[in-house]
């Protein structure tokens, strides 16, 4: 029988099991995990609340549900964080910011929080994110700096750092982030966990990102499994998002275990160990990277060594990307403005500089790399890269010391392509470095093919180290 102090360290799928067969309860979870959090909250930071009497009511009424055969959900008993620029109901939505007041009703839930609801998910908490989710590493000038459960002198990643960081301590199993040009796989990169980008709609946002169509809402957990699972939860329509996709035809959970019997066998896939020499990638990374890549050949995949045709994006991104931090700042009065993250208020400034010409060529630039990378995936199903050319760097500071680079975006160009071009992406974690640190492999399908992506990840099962 599994002690309830163990179950911090069991997946969603094990849990759920686990209420079934009654070895263990809801409320023995919850009661874990919440312990759990206490415990690593002061070395981590990974929360910016903790949500320990609702979430023990909630599990309560779960324990309930399953002692009399009557679950509510996928999810139901299942502890559950949310990243905190999602809106939750019962508590403010921070977004990292000195500029945003905790007064209010905040009778709200995002749509993929309302999802959680429905399915019964004991929601625990709200993580940690950098200001308006703006930057690659999880520091505000609001909640401080998270940090890595692997060394905490190192950084988390952005801008889900408190999720991935919580998944990966064990602070709950499951965790819903968004990524606008990495941020759910860079962090989950970082601290050795999985974590999807969804195709850009697949699960609805409200409000929406300040960033327009480059944020997207997936989950971060410890496997492809547990992370097809809550998809299954929170994919869908919502009338308060219309760029929101229909609901998927099949379950992603129940093709994954379909898919089990034959694996990846067959699969075409594309490996770029460096976009065709455009990124510097550490050597240990890359060696983890090829070795992970030769593993998939030999579970009967068609592996072929083959660049994506485009030059780095960086400057179409970056037009996208400040003028949705102008847009954050707009709304802003002068003393507010100074309340700001420094990199944040640079960020806007160029933004708010831009034409209507340049925000169209970017949009233009944006259309014919998608249209490229349509192309690419005729020939192949997935492409596979390093999730980031390094392994966690130290925490508190936006670029590694010494790499002489100005912005986030210089050591994540593997990340933010493939959100100008709204496909599914996925990392996995493949191996540390000499000093402990993570890395992970990225994998990218076409448009709509989240299912192709998760079953690619499910080639690598074991659980991430702690």
């Amino acid at each position: 029988m599994t002690e309830p102090s163990e179950l911090f360290d069991l997946t969603a799928r094990q849990l759920l099991a686990g209420y079934r067969a009654g070895t263990f309860s809801p409320l023995d979870a919850t009661r874990a995990v919440l312990a759990r959090i206490e415990a690593v909250q002061p070395r981590l930071n990974a929360y910016v609340r903790i949500d320990a009497e609702p979430a023990l009511a909630q599990a309560r009424a779960a324990t309930e549900r399953w002692r009399t055969g009557e679950p509510k959900g996928l999810l139901d008993g299942v502890p559950v964080s949310v990243k905190d620029l999602l809106l939750q109901a019962g508590g403010p939505t921070l977004r990292g910011s000195n500029t945003t007041s905790e007064h209010g009703s905040w009778r709200e839930d995002a749509p993929a929080v309302a999802r959680l609801r429905e399915h019964g998910a004991v929601l625990v908490g709200k993580t940690t994110t950098p200001e308006f989710g703006w930057k690659g590493v999880t520091d505000s000038p609001r909640t401080g700096i998270t940090r890595n459960p692997h060394d905490p002198a190192r950084t988390a990643g952005d801008s889900s750092g408190g999720s991935a960081a919580a998944v990966a301590a064990g602070a709950a199993p499951l965790s819903l982030g968004t990524d606008g040009g990495g941020s759910i796989r860079i962090p989950a990169s970082f601290c050795g966990v999985f974590g999807l980008k969804p195709t850009y709609g697949r699960v609805p946002l409200h409000p929406a990102s300040a960033f327009g169509a480059l944020s997207h809402v997936g989950p971060i957990a410890r496997d492809a499994a547990d992370a097809a699972l809550l998809l299954d939860v929170i994919s869908g329509a919502d009338w308060r998002d219309p760029t929101a996709l229909e609901p998927p035809a099949h379950s992603y959970a129940a093709a994954l275990a379909e898919d089990a019997a034959t694996g990846i066998k067959g699969l075409r896939i594309a490996y770029s160990p460096s976009f065709g020499g455009q990124v510097a990638v550490r050597p240990a990374v890359a060696a983890a990277v090829r070795a992970a890549v030769a593993r998939l050949a030999g579970l009967g995949a068609h592996v072929e060594e083959a660049d994506p045709d485009f030059a780095d994006p960086v400057d179409t991104f970056h037009t996208l990307w400040s003028a949705g931090a102008a847009r954050i700042v707009d709304r802003l009065n002068p003393q507010q403005r100074e309340l700001l993250d420094s990199g944040l208020r640079q960020t806007a400034v160029r933004g708010a500089r831009l034409s209507a010409l340049e925000l169209l060529a970017a949009q233009t630039a944006r259309l014919e790399l998608g249209r490229r990378m349509a192309r690419f995936h005729q020939r192949f199903d997935v492409l596979v890269t390093p999730t980031l050319p390094i392994t966690a760097f130290e925490a508190g500071r936006e670029t590694p010391a010494g790499s002489a680079l100005h912005r986030w975006t210089g050591w994540t160009p593997f990340t933010y392509p493939f959100n100008l071009t709204q496909q599914p992406a996925a990392t996995v974690p493949v191996g540390t470095d000499a000093d402990g640190l993570p890395i992970g492999l990225q994998l990218i399908a076409a448009r709509h093919q989240d299912g192709v992506v998760l079953r690619a990840a499910a080639a690598f099962p074991e659980r991430p180290s702690r």
